[in-house]
């Protein structure tokens, strides 16, 4: 029974205008760059990056006694006596002077440790939004000209020309991604470090992560209007590598990637480990399907931007629809299998070392921008201010270290940029059923696995781990509701205490109501709901495994598959990749309004 459900071949800035250095827009001009003396910090007071949890008088320091003092009189200081790190707050921009050595590891190679705390200053200043005459667009790579190309390519030259310890290097930048990705930093506490993966931290710190990017190229060239491309991955013609990409003699070329992914070999949006079997036509016809059901049918914040994440909180509560999918297929598509990590876009740790990572995170930016102007009132980002004050530090174009809010990365226009406009293909793919499924029967949810006979086992313990099929009959609590009260109410399937090691890739997929073990599916399919994905990263300390959760929109599934009267669903997962190296708490069905 396994193997016939899964017939895709199994695995699975400009802050201070006012210090703004001189641009040089002539050829000749540019070759300064190269004959500087590497970047001087004596000035700024150096500290080195080590691991620290000594008391810190240095300005890089946060306090969380401090952060929580300054919400307001709410906040008492007699509660903070007993339990400092009690009360909800915004993520802070982290300690730079308790930064540490991020923890890579593989089932293969080991650990290893790996250094990407960045500079120090003495000097933090807070952002403020850029002046600009115009607004720049980013344009898509796959249709860019010569003459842009050329700009890309000396722009991408001179950072790498730049000398490793200048925070605007290309080898500096990369290592922000690894800080703020395999848990350099604590979250405001020495307990629970820091990731802006897996919460609703992913898009904002990334919008600003590329911002400052974007800015430190325009600068290099002279050029204060120099806008990066987007992989158009969402379309046919964007769903090959851009081919300004490939070319082992540019800047933008990395060795470390598939050499199976090549062009014109075409992106898998769904991709879990192996090649797929499916015609052309029939991969764009599921790319499609993944883009519309990951933009179309998750409509509200928490489903589009992922879970609440706070100062002093255990991290990854939970990824968004984009996130999750296709933007984790895509690294695992790029990254380098032959590398024991999976280097560079197949590990959080090394994903900022190649540059399609960052023509890879526009479009994933752009998806943010698009998410917001579809039909729907509950399409809108939070006001939570722990959300909208949570802070992040950047090195800016002139070297200055930057402390930047998710507030200031709510519109793309106030940074003064946006994106070419281009044909949205997936706004017309809906999944379809391939017919109406049916469960029945009340209580309690139910688990059931194959066995060896292809037998139907109910089980009724949880966790479940993933070693195979399984099937499990869930109760609704609500049926047949209105059109107003699904308009109110998302109905949402969760998948509680998902746990696996942080170091391995996994991935399994999510049906309802598919019981025809001879019709294979795939996401242009109703019945599929969705799926769950990690890319390999790992943490400094404690050794904890991943527990997150997953949770996915089914009103439109139910309506499409005519069962919205049924007391129970049948819940199916099929793991991909990983098998045996997941496990599941808990599924559930409940209901959102954000």
């Amino acid at each position: 029974m396994a193997s016939s459900v899964h017939s895709r071949s199994s695995p699975v800035l400009l802050p201070n205008s006012s210090v703004q250095t001189p641009f040089l827009p002539k050829q000749s001009q540019l070759s300064v760059f190269k004959k500087k003396k590497p970047f001087n910090f004596a000035s700024k007071k150096v500290v080195s990056c080590k691991a620290s949890n000594e008391h810190s008088s240095s300005p890089n320091r946060f306090d969380r006694r401090d952060v929580l003092l300054g919400l307001g009189s709410v906040y008492g200081a007699t509660n903070l006596v007993s339990d400092p790190f009690a009360l909800a707050a915004p993520v802070s921009a982290p300690d730079l002077d308790i930064c540490e050595k991020a923890t890579v590891s593989s089932k293969s190679a080991g650990e290893i440790k790996v250094a990407c705390c960045p500079p120090k200053s003495a000097k933090i200043i807070d952002f403020k939004p850029p002046k600009f005459s115009k607004i720049r667009y980013r344009p898509a790579a796959h249709l860019v000209d010569r003459e842009y190309l050329d700009k890309f390519t000396k722009a991408m030259e001179l950072m790498k020309a730049l000398p490793n310890d200048d925070p605007r290097s290309f080898m500096q930048q990369a290592n922000v991604h690894c800080a703020y990705c395999n848990y350099a930093y604590d979250n405001g506490d020495p307990n629970h470090q820091l990731q802006v993966h897996f919460s609703w931290l992913f898009y904002p710190f990334h919008r600003l992560y590329l911002y400052f990017y974007e800015r430190i190229l325009g600068n290099l060239i002279g050029d204060p209007s120099f806008a990066m491309p987007f992989w158009n991955w969402d379309a046919p013609p964007g769903m090959v590598i851009p081919e300004i990409y490939v070319d082992p003699s540019s800047p933008l070329y990395d060795e470390k990637r598939n050499v199976d992914h090549q062009p014109p070999k075409m992106l898998d949006l769904d991709y879990a480990g192996e090649e797929d079997d499916l015609s052309k036509r029939d991969l764009i016809k599921s790319n499609l399907a993944v883009m519309y059901r990951q933009m179309v049918t998750n409509k509200t914040a928490s489903l589009f931007h992922g879970s609440a994440y706070r100062a002093g909180e255990k991290p990854s509560p939970g990824m968004g629809s984009i996130e999750n999918n296709p933007h984790t297929a895509i690294h695992r598509w790029v990254g380098d299998q032959r590398q024991p990590y999976k280097e560079d876009m197949g590990n959080f740790y090394s994903a900022g070392r190649d540059p399609l990572f960052y023509a890879h995170h526009s479009n994933v930016d752009r998806l943010w921008n698009i998410w917001k102007s579809l039909p729907g009132k509950k399409r809108r980002d939070f006001t939570d201010t722990d959300w909208l004050d949570s802070s992040f530090l950047f090195y800016d174009e002139n070297a200055n270290l930057v402390r930047a809010k998710v507030r200031d990365a709510l519109n793309t226009r106030t940074l003064g940029y946006d994106y070419q406009k281009v044909n949205i293909p997936w706004l017309k793919n809906k999944p379809t059923p391939r017919r109406p499924g049916r469960a029945n029967g009340k209580g309690q949810a139910k688990a059931a696995e194959t066995n060896n006979n292809n037998d139907t086992v109910i089980r009724n313990v949880f966790p479940i781990v993933l070693d195979k099929l399984v099937r499990v009959e869930v109760p609704r609590p609500k049926k047949s509701r209105t059109k107003l009260e699904k308009e109110d109410e998302e109905e949402v399937l969760v998948l509680q205490n998902i746990q696996l090691d942080r170091d391995v890739g996994v991935k399994f997929n999510v049906y309802v109501n598919d019981e025809d073990d001879e019709i294979p599916t795939g996401p242009e399919d109703s019945e599929f709901a969705g799926s769950f994905s990690n890319i390999p990263h790992n943490q400094n300390k404690g050794g904890e495994k991943l527990d997150t959760s997953l949770t996915l929109p089914i009103s439109d599934l139910l309506e499409d598959l005519d069962v919205e009267g049924d007391d129970n669903i049948v819940v199916t997962l099929v793991p991909k990749e990983g098998k045996g190296l997941v496990s599941i708490g808990n599924i559930k069905i409940d209901y959102i309004r954000d």
